[in-house]
């Protein structure tokens, strides 16, 4: 089948190479020439495990190709996959005019039915807005040949397993009043859809919402769990034991209940945003929704927190090792990452910083080029010397079990703080630590 999806960020490139990998004939376009010319000479321009391979071995075979050119894209495909972004505007409602104007470029130039997918995470009433859009340029076009249907699509990809994810999807939401836009769309993803069945039909709207209250449903287990973490802290619990003893119970389950330092990335906040949003454009007080995002916020403020009051509010002059700058492993995605928030409030503080990332070590250069009180280090072990504290933000792999006896002999004193929990309180002890955990 060919296809087309406009835009090449997480989704819409992740979604091109696997459906290329079964053997569509998918184009990629983008407004942004310098990464089409990138991609074109298989460099990807972000960090996710499996696709740099399938991008480049789907490019060698001429089943994925990228292009500025839309309306070789619009020729191009039957299928049209809008994956653009929608970043909050300033009120937190997502920001359409992208699918818009994507939608209003297929009008533009299609030359025969089109099935339009919303693969972008949009509000409910986007396809309507779609529809709106494409029948006003069509309107003016003046031709009963063209024709279309508009299909809710949502992902369900997770930063750092998303070509697994797309590859083997838990379930494939198709929102759509049309039989034979289904009849398409069930054609397209029939190799994902061979051990058992796993697409869900709905209408439009549902389709819509399914994605913001999935998103929201997430977030709101680990704020959940930040807020207990905060409570055991309180009660002299341990978060961890009371992680396993509801974890075991079928009805709640293991996923999404580890505290942290607060969720990131370029979902989940925007998406409890935009869904507190859309709840008061038809004047519905989601009031858990706003309880979800309040906790979050100040979750990123908690490993400060706890190392000002360590250091009785005087960090001017201090350095403290950061270990971990990506919202989560396994992805250079630094939005709304905790790390962000913070370095800032150390820096504010008088203190410097020496980080390390297994990957997000440009993206962080780029955010803070000019910044004085930063310093990049190449390894993790390079980040500890001189410091006065080492602090992880980030549970990648490469932390979790380090050498104790050289990060006690590299930082100025032996001190940790813990944002992902990933040492034993007792064995810190034991090893000379004073070590801050989360909730424990």
């Amino acid at each position: 089948m060919k296809v087309t999806v406009f835009g090449t960020g997480y989704v819409g490139l992740v979604q091109g190479a696997v459906l290329a990998e079964v053997g569509h004939h998918v184009i990629c376009v983008d407004v942004d020439p310098g990464k089409i010319e990138r991609l074109q000479q298989g460099q990807i321009p972000i960090y996710e495990p499996g696709l740099e391979n399938l991008v480049r071995d789907n490019h060698a075979a001429g089943r994925l190709q990228f292009t500025t050119d839309a309306p070789v894209g619009v020729r191009h495909g039957t299928v049209q996959f809008i994956a653009v972004g929608t970043p909050p505007d300033e009120d937190g409602s997502a920001d359409l005019q992208y699918v818009l104007a994507v939608a209003a470029t297929i009008a533009e130039h299609m030359d025969g039915h089109r099935i339009i997918i919303n693969k972008s995470t949009v509000p409910v009433g986007t396809a309507r807005q779609v529809c709106e859009t494409v029948n006003g340029v069509l309107a003016r076009r003046d031709d009963p040949a063209l024709t279309f249907d508009v299909v809710s699509n949502p992902e369900f990809l997770k930063e750092g397993s998303a070509v697994a994810d797309c590859m083997r999807p838990d379930r494939i939401i198709i929102g759509s009043d049309s039989s034979d836009a289904e009849e398409v769309m069930r054609e397209l993803y029939a190799p994902f859809n061979r051990n058992h069945e796993k697409i869900i039909v709905m209408d439009v709207q549902s389709a819509e919402l399914t994605k913001y209250a999935a998103n929201c449903m997430l977030a709101t287990k680990i704020s959940f769990m930040n807020e207990m973490a905060n409570l055991a802290e309180l009660l002299g619990a341990d978060i961890e034991m009371v992680r396993q003893g509801i974890g075991s119970d079928p009805r709640i389950g293991y996923h999404f209940i580890y505290p942290g330092a607060g969720y990131g990335g370029s979902c989940f906040p925007k998406d409890i945003q935009a869904l507190i949003r859309t709840a008061e454009i038809v004047d519905f007080d989601a009031r858990l929704l706003r309880a979800v995002e309040s906790r979050n916020q100040e979750q990123k403020t908690m490993l400060f927190r706890k190392i000002s009051r360590h250091f009785q509010g005087d960090l001017h002059g201090k350095t403290f090792a950061i270990w971990g700058l990506a919202f989560k492993p396994n992805t250079n995605d630094m939005r709304e990452a905790p790390s962000r928030v913070l370095m800032e409030a150390l820096w504010k503080a008088g203190a410097r910083v020496r980080a390390y990332d297994p990957e997000a070590m440009e993206e962080t250069q780029r955010l803070y080029l000019d910044c004085d009180e930063l310093q990049l280090c190449g390894t993790k072990e390079s980040a500890l010397k001189g410091a006065d504290a080492l602090v992880v933000v980030t549970d990648w792999q490469a932390f979790k079990a380090p050498d104790f006896e050289l990060i006690r002999n590299y930082l100025n004193k032996p001190v940790v703080f813990d944002g992902r929990n990933l040492y034993d309180p007792r064995r810190m002890a034991k090893n000379g630590f004073q070590y801050y955990a989360t909730g424990r």
